[in-house]
């Protein structure tokens, strides 16, 4: 493999019903970080049907050019030609580096790419920059490598990876923890055609039925202000103490692992390393330990208030603010306080 063939950052903008997600926009942003260590440009990869509309919302999150491939074939996503689609343009055009979102779509469809391509996957990366590797200078440290964060061993510590000898240097992401750019209106960028071909084969899923489920249940990682709380709180029904500090400050409620395997809310509120990553820019830890697999989903909040009658909880070492103490008795007074304020204005 001659790694100097290999220039540029690509990106799976990842789309359903035509709709680009978030992830599509945040990767974009930081592609664009990478792309300027590197002197390179940045690509997204817009694979669908009927989808050629959408790159100009790619061009004003950040991307140079935008590869195209649409076909009937890809207008729901199927494992098969989605990894056709993509493995093709990564074999045509060379990128260096490809961030694919780690949704349920990415991560399926990046070990499969990557698998086809003959390189190494990083998955569910927390931190991506350009470096030496190995980090420790050696006689054949290689300088303008992918370092790839991400938690390792359940959450217990942190692994740097790289892939020096493979290209691309492949990566998933999850979603919150890169930070879009504002858009630039009116960006324009080069939007290139490419169809490889589908013939379906023994591999094709069928789709006998798309039956969409409806819940109200808001994205976490959307909003400014979360209040969090965990098994501390004591039970699903004293979540009513959260709730009602939340809707003083327009915020929404959201939980710890230890809450959802309980089974006192849903799963999609959960925040950490098995749930989402969130920087609200306030984030209220109620009853939380602060174990670092809760942690890694909201450390880079802006502000972090944390309630706990455990002096010695690990969430006060990353809390910008913290209260010991009964959360029973301190977070209706904090409400209360609160209205009067708001009140008082």
């Amino acid at each position: 493999m001659n790694l100097e063939e290999y220039k540029g950052v690509f990106v799976f903008a990842q789309q359903v019903d035509n709709v680009i997600s978030n992830i599509a926009f945040e990767l974009l942003g930081k592609a664009k970080d990478l792309a300027n260590d590197l002197n390179t440009e940045v690509t997204a990869v817009l694979v669908g049907s009927g989808i050629k509309d959408l790159a100009d919302q790619l061009a004003e999150y950040g991307a140079d050019k935008v590869i195209v491939v649409d076909d009937p074939e890809l207008k729901e996503y199927r494992t098969e030609p989605y990894t056709h689609a993509l493995s093709s343009v990564i074999n045509e055009y060379k990128p260096e580096i490809v961030l694919v979102g780690a949704t349920a779509i990415g991560r399926d469809l990046g070990p499969r790419v990557s698998a086809r391509v003959q390189t190494g996957l990083t998955a569910d990366c927390t931190v991506l920059e350009i470096g030496n590797f190995p980090i420790n200078p050696t006689p054949n440290q290689k300088s303008g490598q992918l370092l790839m964060t991400r938690p390792a061993f359940g959450g217990n510590t942190i692994a740097t990876i790289a892939c020096p000898d493979n290209r691309p240097q492949m990566a998933t992401v999850r979603a919150g923890v890169m930070q879009k750019i504002a858009p630039i209106k009116g960006a324009k960028a080069e939007v290139i055609e490419f169809n490889p071909g589908f013939t379906p084969n023994n591999k094709y899923v069928e789709i006998l039925n798309i039956v969409k489920e409806v819940k109200d249940i808001v994205d976490i990682a959307e909003a400014k202000i979360l209040v969090s709380g965990g098994r501390g709180v004591g039970s699903a029904e004293n979540f009513k103490l959260l709730d009602d500090l939340a809707e003083v400050l327009g915020g929404t409620v959201s939980c710890s692992r230890a809450v959802v395997d309980d089974g006192w809310k849903e799963k999609e509120l959960q925040v950490g390393q098995t749930g989402k990553t969130v920087r609200p820019q306030v984030y209220f830890a109620i009853g939380i330990s602060g174990a670092i697999q809760h942690t890694a989903g909201m450390e880079e909040s802006d502000i972090i208030i944390a309630i706990n009658k455990d002096e010695t909880a690990p969430i006060f070492d990353v809390a910008d603010y913290g209260i010991v103490g009964d959360l029973n008795k301190i977070v209706p007074m904090l409400t209360e306080q609160l209205k009067a304020a708001i009140a008082s204005k």
